[in-house]
């Protein structure tokens, strides 16, 4: 299974034209089917996170998790920031780490104090896979400039199969040019290929689709 600049764009353009007119930009969302994989083998799991070229087409919210020397950075920069001392509120009632982790997309976290996060969000973050993850960049040293993290952060998709052989993943919206679209699906698909085993045999189909569409197999 291959795919190219011509077919992506075609697919692109029997989207658009199949697609009602929505009164939001949709999101494009690239849907990868797996095959002859053992996932119940490490070494065939995938996690992966990729750096795209242009934006995905949705903003990732980013909470900090935090001690005082990084405070007043991650209040600059990112969407929410935990700060150390206010672990133990979120301890005592676990509902309020459930609505954490449901609202943002990633989580930085202060490196020394990682074992506190772990404690207190990983019963929750873990399955979630929200826990702050150094693949990403996420775990940061108490000096840290918390910006160009967060703005790559904006451009970072995960590519996770570790209990099907399933990927789902935004690559752009519907006001992004076209251009920038096809790059980000193949930027991700040669990244992807490299991480597998057996390479483009271990890919079954790949689609494309609208958030409010059905898939179409790019072909």
């Amino acid at each position: 299974m291959a795919v190219d600049e011509k077919t992506i764009k075609e697919t692109i353009t029997q989207l658009k034209e199949s697609s009602k007119k929505r009164n939001f930009a949709q999101s494009f969302d690239l849907i990868v089917n797996l095959k002859n994989l053992d996932l119940k083998k490490p070494d065939q799991q995938l996690d992966l996170y990729v750096q795209l070229h242009y934006s995905k087409g949705k903003r990732s919210k980013i909470c900090a998790l935090v001690g005082p020397e990084l405070q007043p950075e991650a209040e600059k920069v990112c969407d929410k920031t935990v700060v150390q001392q206010d672990f133990a509120n979120f301890s005592k009632d676990p509902k309020t780490i459930k609505s954490l982790a449901s609202e943002y997309n990633f989580f930085i976290a202060q490196a020394n104090i990682m074992p506190q996060v772990a404690t207190t969000f990983g019963k929750v973050f873990g399955p979630k896979k929200k826990m702050p993850n150094p693949k990403a960049g996420c775990v940061v040293p108490a000096n840290a400039g918390l910006k160009p993290l967060y703005d790559r952060l904006q451009k970072t998709v995960r590519l996770y199969a570790k209990e099907r052989p399933l990927i789902q993943i935004p690559v752009g919206n519907e006001t992004m040019d076209e251009k920038e679209i096809i790059d980000n699906i193949l930027t991700v698909y040669d990244q992807l290929i490299h991480h597998l085993p057996l390479e483009k045999n271990n890919i079954k189909s790949i689609l494309l689709k609208l958030t409010m569409s059905k898939p179409i197999l790019i072909k």
